[in-house]
């Protein structure tokens, strides 16, 4: 058996961009028959990847950008993304969902979820959910709250199975309607939805249903977050994309994928999911990336329950029988 090696994730770049190219051109004129893309882009370095890789595959006119700001939207994530938009040359549209996300009540449900745990909380607050580190924790990982008032005091209270799905449920208004608009969008333009997951987000169930879950197709959910920061690099991706650390965008304070969710930083997780994949043991792995083989262990048990606790987002829908499916040829 191989020992791992971080050397194990680079890929052929030259090679990798060519076969997604192909596939990208495949489904858009060959088995859809359509025009083109559309990419919601976040100024992160997978919607920007996936934007650069469609318009090689296509070309400038044929790759369409939405920007999806609402009120907790970082500056940064629009301007990042029009530096982006200009760098490509391709044609975008902003379309604030912030009315729709109030008028569906998502800021309000929220916000009556963390007053059950911080009834000090009200407007003006800043708020996000986070996960202790994988390595520090129990057996058990609980959510917490954090608030931070309007001269900075920042509460942390332990969320309740009840509230943290309040919160979470209303905060999936937010991906729900962006996909919306991209389908509102992709329909006039006879276009296709390009979904910008990676590997690990793919993998883990890192996404919504029906959510940033849904596209046409998926040019990188087969490619580690390692991966994809190499081909942002090769691509000449402007340096403050490259460098922008991953982030969720969801909530009003600042707020990294790890504590909110993987719990381990992206490049030791995408190591640890590498080794899983390819049947390397825990100790394979650890001292190649920091870690104690009991650690290791913990991230790959991690892993597996994700993959269990996240089957459903990945589910077709359960029919009664058999129904005659159309063959695309």
């Amino acid at each position: 058996m191989n020992r791992f090696s971080k050397e194990m994730l680079k890929l052929s770049l030259p090679a990798e961009l060519i076969c997604i190219e192909e596939v990208v051109r495949d489904a858009v004129q060959k088995r859809f028959r359509k025009k083109g893309v559309v990419v919601g882009l976040s100024g992160g370095i997978d919607s920007s990847v996936v934007a650069a890789i469609c318009v090689r595959a296509l070309g400038v006119d044929c790759v369409f950008g939405l920007f999806m700001p609402e009120e907790d939207s970082s500056d940064e994530s629009t301007s990042l993304g029009e530096m982006l938009a200009q760098t490509l040359g391709i044609k975008t549209v902003t379309e604030n969902i912030g009315p729709i996300l109030r008028a569906a009540g998502c800021y309000q449900r929220r916000d009556c979820a963390i007053q059950k745990m911080i009834p000090a909380y009200r407007a003006g607050y800043k708020n996000k959910i986070v996960l202790p580190n994988l390595l520090s924790r129990g057996a058990y990982s609980f959510y917490s709250v954090v608030v931070a008032s309007p001269d900075g005091v920042l509460t942390k209270a332990r969320l309740t199975a009840d509230a943290y799905l309040e919160i979470v449920a209303a905060t999936n208004f937010k991906q729900r309607t962006r996909k919306m608009m991209e389908y509102y969008h992709a329909d006039r333009l006879n276009f296709l939805v390009a979904g910008t997951p990676n590997r690990l987000e793919y993998d883990q169930g890192f996404f919504v249903k029906n959510g940033d879950g849904a596209a046409d197709i998926k040019p990188i959910a087969h490619l580690y977050k390692t991966q994809v920061y190499q081909l942002a690099a090769y691509l000449n991706l402007p340096k403050e994309i490259q460098s922008r650390p991953p982030t969720t965008d969801t909530y009003s304070l600042q707020q990294s994928q790890e504590e909110f969710y993987f719990s381990l930083p992206y490049d030791q997780l995408d190591c640890c999911l590498y080794a899983k994949n390819h049947n390397m043991q825990a100790a394979d792995v650890a001292k190649e990336i920091g870690l104690t083989e009991a650690q290791a262990e913990k991230a790959f048990s991690d892993i597996d329950s994700k993959r269990l606790a996240t089957q459903y987002l990945h589910s077709k829908p359960i029919l009664m029988g058999e129904v005659r499916e159309i063959n695309p040829e």
